[in-house]
């Protein structure tokens, strides 16, 4: 169903493109009639309007169905709940606290110094 609803979605985007790109604007765009010969009459106009509106509408509601249809499929899960995100516990094969600690002065050095 959800991909379903993802490709109603797409072709209605594009359509919704193809119809803006294709309305005439106040400077000529790319406009029916390809240039300034011409003329685009008011019932055409009102036309590309209502075209503009209603896909614009179905749009949004398929984007609204594609929100709900999303989040009934992720149910109530959380990525913090899965524990993947914290750290492993402690276990007795860690090494102890003083195998972190730095070597002491006294012990010999780590590399070899030069006298």
């Amino acid at each position: 169903m959800q991909n379903v609803v993802l490709i109603i979605l797409l072709v209605l985007a594009v359509a919704l493109i193809a119809v803006v790109l294709v309305q005439r604007s106040e400077g000529g765009g790319l406009g029916m009639g390809g240039g300034g010969g011409g003329v685009q009459t008011r019932a055409q106009g009102n036309a590309m309007t209502r075209l503009t509106w209603w896909l614009g509408a179905a749009f949004m509601a398929a984007a609204l169905a594609m929100t709900l249809i999303s989040a009934q499929n992720a149910g109530n899960s959380s990525v913090l709940d899965s524990g993947d995100l914290l750290p492993p516990a402690a276990d007795s094969s860690a090494p102890a606290g003083d195998d972190l600690l730095p070597p002491s002065l006294d012990d010999e050095p780590l590399l070899p110094v030069a006298e």
